[in-house]
């Protein structure tokens, strides 16, 4: 699972979901856009990083933000097929009608309670790592 995230309070509290729950998905994580898109890409420093099955994206990221990440991504024949669930504080409605339209395949607003963030974050993880079945990588 790929985290693009700039907040390291999120940052922090996903990787102890994680840990604490022991979700079946290995963690990378990363703070822009630009570098999201180098490791999806495989490119530079991350040339061996491995394809995520999942990519929890923010929409406010520094460099390239997570919206343009999301029509990058889904744009690229390479990379489309990977789920991509927006994972952000943003609740305005423009911001979900946009991801969607750039084939977000969810998009989860964060809960600002801890113990809520790391239920949402186990669901996402059961529901793509149990429930989903995805294209072989």
């Amino acid at each position: 699972m790929l985290l693009v995230e700039d907040d390291p309070g999120d940052v922090l509290m996903t990787k102890e979901a994680f840990e604490e729950h022991d979700l079946g998905n290995r963690l990378h994580v990363v703070s822009d856009g630009v570098q999201a898109l180098r490791f999806l890409r495989r490119e530079g420093e991350y040339a061996e990083a491995p394809r995520p099955h999942l990519i929890l994206l923010d929409l406010n990221l520094p460099r390239k933000d997570g919206r343009e990440v999301l029509e990058e991504v889904k744009a690229d024949d390479a990379l489309a097929h990977i789920p991509i669930v927006v994972l952000t504080t943003s609740e305005a409605e423009e911001d979900v009608l946009r991801s969607y339209r750039l084939h977000a395949n969810a998009y989860v607003p964060k809960p600002v309670d801890f113990e809520q963030f790391i239920k949402v974050v186990r669901q996402i993880d059961d529901f793509f790592v149990t429930v989903v079945r995805l294209p072989e990588q």
